[in-house]
């Protein structure tokens, strides 16, 4: 298995982000109420390709919309997909490819 600084544009990543809303999605885990109710906290797993490295530890990872995110390579939340994960989201991680191809063409 690769560690975790063997990162290489076009490697797949999951990332488990964070969000806070008034009503989560359907793909919401770990969902937890606020005090007064008003809203929740929950987590989201995105599906995300490595477009970089960057020599300060960080990973610049591109999303299905052509957005990009920089992470440190020692975030608890980042990590490779399992073979098992691979072959269940590879649509999602394809849609993430499909609209890197996009981009590079558009610039």
């Amino acid at each position: 298995m690769k560690d975790k600084k063997d990162w290489s544009p076009g490697d797949w990543a999951v990332y488990r982000k964070s969000k806070r809303s008034l009503s989560p999605g359907p793909r919401a885990t770990n969902i937890k109420a606020a005090s007064k109710g008003d809203s929740y906290t929950y987590v989201v797993e995105k599906f995300w390709v490595v477009e970089s490295v960057t020599p300060d530890n960080e990973i610049c990872l591109r999303t299905a919309r052509g957005k990009t995110n920089r992470i440190s390579l020692d975030d608890p939340n980042l990590r490779r997909p399992s073979w098992f994960q691979r072959i269940l989201w590879r649509a999602r991680f394809r849609e993430v490819e499909a609209s890197v191809d996009q981009t590079e063409f558009a610039a």
